[in-house]
């Protein structure tokens, strides 16, 4: 191995990330969902073609398919004998490195002068693959094979040529057959855009020299990881946190975590999580794993993204909890739902070890909203949301209000491609007053979306959590406020029988719906906040509640 000086380190990472980002850019601009070119659902990276490993992914990629991607590629690896050039395989089975179905993968080889150099992958959310209810989020299925069409590694792609059997499946077994056509295009073509400058950066600078500058870049956040956790007091760290339900038994389950510090080693212990569930929010150890390391990275931000920072990390997520579910479990609330408790989990377990790089709870569900039906012009339409809400307060300052989702940079569509594409009507789109909790820092704000179906008939199912257990205030400060959904059904106000999820509920046109998201925990003691703070939220009509007397 040669040592590369640092200027052409620096150069060749920055080179490496930038084309993660240009696959991201062609990707979000050709996709046909909404969800992937307005909301950003979707990633994409390079990745080791010896294990599957992850080199480098895209700055505004989401961040929980760090982990995944890399098992992706790996069950691609280990499942296909014959890789060649020209191949892209597709793939979206949960439990071959993914998270919910509706995550559909991409994996290409990469060779450079006839040899097979690193692999090119990406993730996109596609609106709808089959299932029990428009957009896959059945929150009453009780099996994988309810959830939508599982595809494991297979070859869409052949020396270049689409496999137009391959997707004739696809669009058969989707409500929106169009938006598959246009989201495979955009997928592809995001790959081989990563294909032709990736051989521009081994034209310009060679193989060796770009290996040695990946080797590096490993090793270095390897050492940084472990430089972190040696800072940690030995010791075993626990914290627990509690989701509402799994959509079919009206049950609390626990994702109850033990972290565990010797030296610059550290175990993640998932054993005293509950049991496997019926309903779908299952997840598989690709997300438990992933989600995991989200939560390190929100601890210690600077490390850099790659294979080196799994290193110093050991996973423990035995088969009998329902964070490494086996098939046919239902998991489609998997990536969005039981991935971000998995987060709080862990990161109130780090809480008790480093308090001050901790923050307090924060909104820690998507509230996967979505909606099918039959649009003015006789076409079948699937709408698809997830929505943000309040991070919790941290030791230098307030939470973030309308916070994205912990597990991802996604953005909540605009309003008004959302009216533009779908029969709804918004009413208010607004931070929530009084979601926060309390604190010398307050927590940020949760969201209020609501809207009217202006169609005629339709099928909305949600898929959420956090209506139970609130985000937990630390330091003093008090709990946020957790989720409140409600409907105006037939003139009449609701709520779902399981609170944060039901399926396949009829509406029909003046129906409303609106979801109520999670304000963040409160950090120090409320009657330490500043004055001039506690106005401000008054003025801002964050609050009408009374503000604690200074000391």
């Amino acid at each position: 191995m040669t040592t590369v000086d640092p200027l052409t380190l620096a150069v060749v990472r920055g080179r490496l990330e930038q084309i993660a980002d240009e696959m991201d850019t062609v990707f979000e601009r050709m996709a046909f969902s909404p969800v992937i070119s307005d909301a950003w659902d979707r990633a994409d990276g390079i990745y080791s073609a010896t294990d599957g490993s992850v080199i480098v992914q895209g700055e505004r990629g989401l961040p929980i398919f760090v982990g995944t991607m890399q098992f992706t590629v790996a069950s691609v690896l280990a499942s296909v004998s014959d890789i060649a050039q020209g191949d892209t395989y597709l793939v979206n089975d949960p439990f071959a490195g993914g998270t919910h179905i509706m995550d559909t993968k991409m994996v290409r080889p990469f060779f450079y002068r006839g040899e097979l150099f690193a692999m090119l992958a990406n993730t996109g959310h596609w609106t709808d693959l089959g299932g029990r209810v428009p957009g896959g989020f059945g929150a009453q299925a009780s099996d994988c094979y309810q959830e939508g069409l599982r595809i494991p590694p297979v070859r869409l792609f052949t020396d270049d040529t689409l496999n137009t059997d391959i997707l004739a499946i696809l669009q058969t077994n989707s409500r929106l057959p169009d938006d598959v056509m246009g989201d495979v295009d955009a997928q592809a073509s995001a790959l081989r855009a990563g294909e032709d400058r990736l051989t521009e950066l081994l034209d310009e600078y060679g193989t060796d020299v770009v290996r040695d500058v990946i080797d590096t870049l490993r090793r270095r956040s390897a050492d940084q990881m472990r430089a972190q956790i040696r800072d940690i007091a030995d010791g075993s760290y626990r914290f627990t946190e509690v989701m509402d339900n799994d959509g079919i038994t009206d049950r609390e389950l626990e994702v109850a975590v033990e972290i565990t510090v010797v030296g610059d080693k550290m175990t993640v212990d998932f054993s005293r999580s509950s049991a496997p569930c019926e309903g779908p929010m299952n997840s598989v150890h690709a997300a438990t794993v992933s989600s995991s390391v989200v939560a390190i990275k929100h601890i210690f931000p600077d490390i850099p993204i790659n294979s080196g920072i799994f290193e110093p990390l050991e996973f423990i997520i035995p088969e009998t909890v329902f964070l490494n579910a086996k098939p046919p479990r239902p998991v489609a609330g998997c990536a969005a739902e039981t991935s971000q408790r998995i987060i709080t989990a862990v990161m109130g377990a780090l809480a008790e070890a480093v308090p001050r790089r901790s923050q307090a709870g924060s909104s820690a569900t998507s509230n996967n909203l979505s909606i099918g039906g039959v649009d003015q012009d006789g076409e079948p339409f699937v709408m698809y949301v997830f929505l943000g809400g309040g991070y919790g307060a941290h030791p230098a300052g307030d939470g973030l209000s309308n916070g994205c989702s912990l597990m991802s940079i996604g953005l909540v569509q605009s309003i008004e491609i959302l009216e533009q594409r779908y029969p709804v009507q918004f009413n208010q789109y607004s931070l929530r007053d009084d979601s926060f909790g309390t604190g010398q820092f307050r927590g940020g704000l949760g969201v209020h979306f609501e809207f009217e179906y202006t169609g005629e008939t339709g099928r909305m199912s949600l898929l959420g959590d956090q209506a139970k257990t609130a985000p937990v205030g630390r330091a003093g400060g008090s709990n946020g406020s957790t989720s409140a959904p409600w409907f105006r059904l037939d003139g009449q106000t609701s709520t779902l029988p399981m609170i944060s999820k039901g399926e396949a509920v009829s509406i029909r046109k003046g129906d409303v719906i609106c979801m109520q998201t999670p304000g963040g925990g409160g950090y120090g003691d409320p009657h330490d906040r500043h004055p001039d703070h506690v106005t401000a939220d008054h003025e801002n009509g964050y609050t009408s509640l009374v503000a604690p007397a200074p000391r």
